[in-house]
């Protein structure tokens, strides 16, 4: 079930929307949404919202309303990958075969492929992980990003959401891809802030969570945007270990960037315009 929030984007005003996503959510891990609206140079954090299943956040994606997304889930996989299984080179026909296979035979496909390559070379990478610092999208483990593209990317269809580049929808509900990461390393280098595990949760990565949260409110990073919370929701993004919240506050600076493009006059929302179509791109990188 969601947690409740006084912040929904179908409460008035255009607002942008930061999500940390879970292919398998659950109570104790689930998806989080942090809610907010830019205000000129301003991220403003207005709440944070929670899903412990897939059906609920596809619920909350298909409700109309008028908001611009960052979400922390690969939305292609490589096209060199896809061009050597013989899969659709086209990204509409690709992901609907993708959402029809099983877990099991993306793990057996994608490892066939890995096996076939030399040491070193093992994973095919998108144009976009070079700048950004992501994660293959075809991996399987450590993060498990093949399998949240399989969960979440039939969700944004499904629900009927505006993908730019890549699949045109409600033109109200914009969802981009992004990632945390790569305004994490701007701010704190490759320091560790969070962990799922209870005794990994140290006092060094509470110091790096503190000097994260203390640079996306300077406006550190190169978007120029400055995160403002009210205290309460501050203390949770600094107390959450798991940094989840603090995940979905990047994205959602992610989310203010690209809308102030759009503003700007970028119908792209600051996408590239040689952009991959098949592989897709994260905002920002």
């Amino acid at each position: 079930m969601a947690s409740h929030s006084p912040a929904d984007p179908r409460a008035g005003a255009a607002i942008i929307v930061g999500c940390d996503f879970s292919s398998s959510p659950t109570p104790r891990k689930p998806i989080v949404l942090a809610l907010g609206a830019l205000e000129g140079p301003r991220v403003a954090l207005h709440g944070l919202r929670r899903f412990d299943t897939l059906a609920a956040f596809g619920q909350w994606l298909a409700l109309p309303g008028d908001w611009v997304g960052g979400f922390d889930l690969p939305f292609g996989l490589p096209r060199a990958l896809v061009a050597e299984l013989g899969w659709p080179l086209a990204w509409p026909e690709c992901m609907r075969h993708y959402r029809s296979l099983a877990r099991a035979q993306i793990r057996e496909a994608f490892a066939a492929f890995c096996a076939a390559r030399p040491a070193g070379a093992k994973f095919a990478h998108r144009a976009t992980d070079g700048p950004a610092g992501s994660s293959p999208s075809m991996k399987w483990v450590n993060p498990p990003v093949a399998y949240m593209l399989h969960a979440g990317v039939p969700l944004l269809l499904d629900a009927g959401v505006h993908l730019p580049g890549l699949h045109d929808g409600d033109a109200r509900r914009v969802a981009l891809e992004a990632y945390p990461g790569l305004l994490a390393r701007e701010l704190i280098g490759r320091r560790s802030y969070k962990s799922d595990d209870p005794r990994r949760r140290t006092p060094e990565r509470l110091a790096a969570r503190a000097d994260l949260l203390a640079g996306l409110e300077r406006g550190a990073t190169r978007l120029g945007l400055r995160l403002a919370a009210a205290p309460p929701l501050r203390d949770a993004l600094l107390q959450d270990a798991s940094g989840d919240g603090l995940d979905a506050a990047l994205c959602l600076v992610q989310a203010g960037w690209a809308l102030r493009r759009r503003r700007l006059g970028d119908a792209r929302y600051g996408l590239p315009a040689d952009m991959d179509p098949l592989e897709g791109w994260i905002v920002t990188a």
